[in-house]
């Protein structure tokens, strides 16, 4: 990456597909980061996924081996939070479809889960990735969007990668609300701009300067081109080489892995 971007002082990199499927590294992990450590890159971990607060992340990374700091990381409840945040900084009673971990994160910048807030109290309906989703759950967040409460997403990931295949993730949640609630969420997670636009911030470096490395090319990919960030797509998760060769424009650079990346 050195000799043939030389412009490029960090790194936004994905997680899943990226470092590990689940519970298994994809490939040394520790001795990648030696490397990216040597050669001077800064880096953010940039990730869609709601379901773990940064405890849980930096309890993963210290089993693989890896420090974690929470400047390194912003994943999309995280940005979710900080979005709602900037627009009600009085914080208020929510509605969220989602894990445990996207509540908490809300909760820490003043934005509570209530099963029984009604419409008028509501500042909005929150939805992600929910291992204990219900009928009733759609039902009710349906119900308080069709009364006007904005309706929030915090991505639309089909899909993720495990060591047993894809399994749903947060989109198949979020689209299923929006099929009862007939309204389309406000998505804050990749690809759209407002995580780029944080990572970049905490990074302090331009879009020039900042290469986005994913997995998936309808996320990863799709937003750092439309942000203008170079891209590297890595086949170790979502996305195939087929999908990749159909992929107008081409990412920057397409690698089998991680460490294909840095040697």
């Amino acid at each position: 990456m050195l000799d043939n971007y030389p412009e490029i002082k960090a790194l936004l990199i994905d997680m899943d597909g990226v470092l590990w499927h689940d519970t298994e590294p994809i490939g040394n992990l520790p001795e990648i980061f030696r490397q990216i450590n040597l050669l001077g890159y800064k880096y953010l971990f940039l990730t869609n996924n709601a379901t773990k607060t940064f405890k849980d992340y930096e309890k993963k990374f210290n089993g693989f081996g890896l420090p974690l700091s929470e400047e390194q990381l912003l994943t999309s409840s995280m940005a979710t939070a900080a979005y709602m945040h900037h627009k009600y900084p009085s914080g208020g009673k929510v509605f969220v479809v989602g894990s445990d971990a996207l509540k908490s994160t809300l909760a820490a910048k003043g934005f509570v889960h209530d099963n029984d807030v009604r419409p008028s109290e509501a500042v909005a309906v929150i939805a992600g990735l929910d291992f204990n989703l219900t009928y009733e759950k759609i039902k009710l967040a349906a119900l308080l969007i069709r009364q006007g409460v904005p309706f929030i997403g915090t991505n639309y990931d089909a899909t993720y990668p495990t060591p047993s295949g894809l399994h749903p993730g947060a989109g198949t949640v979020v689209r299923a609300v929006e099929t009862a609630a007939e309204k389309n969420a406000l998505i804050i997670g990749k690809p759209k701009p407002a995580m780029f636009e944080m990572a970049l911030e905490t990074l302090s470096t331009s879009r020039k300067e900042t290469l986005v490395i994913g997995d998936r090319l309808d996320t990863d990919i799709a937003g750092a081109q439309a942000y203008g960030c170079p891209t590297a797509l890595v086949l170790s998760g979502v996305s195939s080489v087929k999908q990749a060769s159909m992929w107008t424009p081409s990412p920057d650079i397409i690698v089998k892995c991680l460490t294909d990346l840095l040697n």
